[in-house]
């Protein structure tokens, strides 16, 4: 049966255009954290890399730190205590404790109360030649993740995931596997590759797992010469998209009803469906 319109929970996410200027970012942050639960949302999400965008690495370098230093953090996660809502940061660049000379693409899950829920390192660098001449080396500056990692929230079970991992469905199958409900999609698309296939994934990892994907998303040209696509979506477990914010920075909101879940899986029981499959290789047979 359909929960009553009231015990839906509501979500905002939140479409930046984070620039050079850590302080400012995070200022923006926490004024849209407050207006998010003031408009009734329980959890806010963040894009990809929302406190700090400069893909000068020498310049950025100054403000980035082991994450037990990383004093936006505490403060986001005094926001969230403050306006009593789930804050996920989307994520940050962070340097981890065993190689500070590197940095982690790390998103971070802040409950209601101010605590660290989850933390989820990218697993997929981005390491691409564009034929518009932008070319990406993620893996230049960053250490990859090397494991899934699902959280219990109030909008359900939640697997995290950012941005590139998007083309890789083996990581959203094995999350779906163990019980995600929804998928966080953090996101800095650039331009041409958004434009291309940002829909058509963020609708193929919701259908092909029967589960909610939340994918808030950098938007505009940035300080630092970049441009993203922006079009911060939700996509529910049919395929439905039921938030697209466009180009515009700012809230978006967005429900959350887990029967829609449910439903996707009774006409299509593809979790029941699922097999391990064997691959045979063969050379063909020689005369």
């Amino acid at each position: 049966m359909k929960a009553p319109d009231h015990a839906i929970p509501k979500i905002a996410l939140h479409q930046m255009r984070s620039g050079i200027n850590g302080q400012d970012n995070l200022e923006a942050m926490k004024k849209a954290i407050a207006a998010a639960a003031a408009q009734g949302a329980i959890m806010y999400f963040a894009p990809e890399m929302s406190l700090l965008l400069d893909r000068n690495r020498q310049r950025a370098a100054d403000g980035l730190f082991v994450e037990s230093q990383t004093t936006a953090i505490k403060e986001l996660c005094a926001a969230a205590a403050q306006s009593a809502i789930w804050v996920h940061l989307g994520s940050a660049a962070i340097r981890p404790n065993d190689r500070p000379d590197m940095l982690a693409n790390r998103s971070i899950v802040i409950d209601a109360q101010g605590k660290i829920r989850a933390r989820y390192d990218k697993m997929h660098l981005f390491d691409v030649d564009l034929d518009n001449g932008e070319s990406w080396r993620e893996s230049a500056a960053y250490i990859a993740g090397d494991k899934a990692m699902l959280v219990q929230t109030p909008l359900g079970a939640m697997g995290l995931t950012i941005c590139y991992d998007l083309r890789f469905p083996a990581l959203y199958g094995r999350l779906a596997q163990a019980g995600a409900d929804i998928f966080a999609v953090p996101a800095a698309f650039t331009k041409p590759t958004g434009a291309a296939h940002w829909h058509i994934l963020l609708r193929a990892r919701a259908i092909e797992n029967a589960a909610f994907v939340v994918a808030a998303a950098q938007s505009g040209q940035h300080e630092d010469g970049r441009e993203t696509y922006g079009h911060s979506s939700v996509v529910g477990p049919w395929g439905q998209i039921l938030l697209d914010m466009g180009d515009d920075e700012g809230l978006g909101f967005a429900e959350i009803d887990l029967s829609q879940r449910d439903s996707a899986c009774r006409q299509i029981a593809i979790h029941r469906h699922r097999r391990d499959i064997p691959v045979e290789v063969t050379h063909g047979e020689r005369s």
